[in-house]
């Protein structure tokens, strides 16, 4: 094991999480910037109807395909009979930020210091449906000290991982060759055993100290990857890997 040129880290409950989400909340706020209704639909109603159609994009989504909140939305509304008066970017923030503000893992932000710190570069890829534009803003906004050269997120790229075109990507961004790339995250499927397909090595994150409800997908219990991997339960830990490489 040497010292990595590069960490790459999943988004959800791995750097941030997203406590307390609710899409009907979400829906609430943006009831607040129609123009027309034509339906005269309530903000339960909508949110029915936009979990329907979400949950009939589960089959897409596991074969490794990605849905872009914009078309999810645009489909929705217009469906619906829904103006909104504000900009499809604008209508994405209003939802996203009101069904969670998002909050940082624990200690996230020390591994971020300590890459920084000791000029190992660093970058995201998220399954997220959500645009890159979206996903970048909240990155910065809870992560300031953050130096990622890239956020990739699924939405603009068609593949969800585990799918490898995502990671063969940010290795083509790096210019870096997958033995000098570490990929952190917390699904063994999509984070772990995805980039370890391709030859970059993996660090299994897997926090105990946070509510995850999809925890159980991502790592069920008694369930270890399948390939070489570095398990951490915090990210303390992943500091003193890297010194003892030092």
């Amino acid at each position: 094991m040497k010292t990595p040129k590069m960490i790459i880290f999943d988004y959800g409950d791995t750097l941030l999480c997203e406590p307390d989400s609710d899409f009907l909340r979400g829906w609430e706020a943006l009831f607040q910037y129609i123009k027309s209704n034509k339906n005269s639909l309530t903000p339960e109603q909508v949110n029915d109807f936009d979990s329907a159609i979400f949950s009939k994009m589960g089959p897409a989504r596991e074969a490794g395909l990605e849905l872009h909140q914009w078309q999810h939305q645009k489909f929705v509304c217009e469906y619906l009979g829904i103006e909104l008066s504000v900009s499809s970017a604008a209508a994405e923030k209003i939802l996203w930020d009101n069904v969670s503000a998002g909050a940082v893992m624990p200690n996230a932000d020390e591994i971020i210091d300590y890459i920084n710190a000791n000029g190992i570069r660093s970058g995201v890829i998220s399954n997220a449906s959500f645009s890159e534009v979206a996903l970048t803003e909240r990155v910065n906004r809870l992560l300031p000290r953050n130096k990622f050269e890239f956020i990739i997120a699924s939405s603009e790229y068609m593949f969800r991982k585990p799918n490898p075109m995502l990671f063969e990507l940010a290795l083509k961004k790096a210019g870096l060759s997958a033995e000098d790339v570490w990929y952190c995250g917390d699904s063994i499927k999509a984070d772990i055993e995805g980039s370890a397909a391709i030859g970059i090595f993996p660090v299994w994150y897997e926090d105990e100290t946070m509510e995850n409800p999809w925890r159980g997908q991502n790592a069920p219990k008694g369930v270890l990857p399948q390939c070489e991997h570095l398990h951490i339960q915090d990210w303390n830990e992943l500091i003193s890997v890297l010194e003892g490489l030092k």
